[in-house]
């Protein structure tokens, strides 16, 4: 299988990272006062990726090789480098925007096109960064969480964040629409093959643990991996475990 992106352009956020959060619970979670409204539109996405997403991502990973899979992650992962290059400026954390300058730069010339990651060969490793972050780093409260038609998992502040990055996607700039459009789709089905296998770890009540995990994850990268309490972590589940599952990946929203 080829390198998951923590970036998700994905019509379906909602198996990010689920098999790292603990199982759904079925008490009220304060930080979803809209659970009716959320859950209303999570069977609304569960079924458009059921009949129509999940199928192409299946018949995407059966016939693509891993090389080609892992080129195509590369490709968009390293399109999300502008993203975390403006988003780390507007958090004043210059490290990590000129490591993200580097990995562009590197990988789109020596990488050709991003097809390939030198970079996280020579160990350029980097925190990925968006706008909702960014608001979180300005102070901005979270707010409820909010699952979105089509576009998943997400809260009153990161929703806040979807149009700047978009336009921080160079893809958003391609004037020819069946590129642009042809580019989204496959990042689309590519990350969403990429989280065949970890579907499978989702246990209990779907919806809770998707929002658990979704919640969790944001925490870990608004925090830069510095975790406070954890209001879902279980006896079981200690911080080692997330060290493996959020750490900057080797680059795929």
């Amino acid at each position: 299988m080829h390198t998951i992106k923590t970036s998700l352009p994905a019509l379906l956020a909602m198996s990010l990272l689920a098999g790292c959060a603990s199982p759904g619970n079925s008490e009220p979670n304060p930080q979803d006062p809209w659970e009716g409204f959320n859950r209303n539109v999570y069977t609304f996405n569960d079924t458009l990726d059921r009949y129509a997403l999940k199928p192409v991502a299946q018949g995407y990973d059966y016939v693509t090789p891993e090389l080609v899979q892992d080129g195509v992650g590369n490709f968009f992962s390293n399109l999300g480098e502008v993203r975390t290059m403006l988003n780390s400026v507007l958090q004043w954390k210059w490290a990590n925007a000129g490591v993200s300058t580097g990995r562009l730069l590197l990988n789109s010339t020596v990488g050709i096109g991003g097809l390939f990651d030198p970079a996280t060969e020579l160990g350029w490793s980097v925190d990925k960064e968006d706008f909702g972050q960014t608001l979180a780093v300005w102070g901005t409260g979270q707010g409820p969480y909010l699952m979105l038609p089509l576009l998943g998992p997400s809260t009153v502040r990161d929703t806040a964040g979807l149009p700047v990055d978009m336009y921080s996607n160079p893809t958003t700039y391609i004037e020819e629409d069946k590129v642009r459009y042809g580019l989204k789709a496959l990042d689309l089905v590519d990350t969403r093959a990429g989280f065949l296998e970890q579907e499978k770890l989702i246990q209990g009540d779907r919806y809770s643990f998707i929002r658990d995990a979704y919640l969790q994850r944001r925490d870990f990268e608004i925090n830069d991996g510095k975790l406070g309490d954890d209001p879902f972590a279980s006896d079981s589940f200690d911080d080692t475990d997330l060290d493996g599952a959020f750490a900057p990946e080797d680059d795929s929203q």
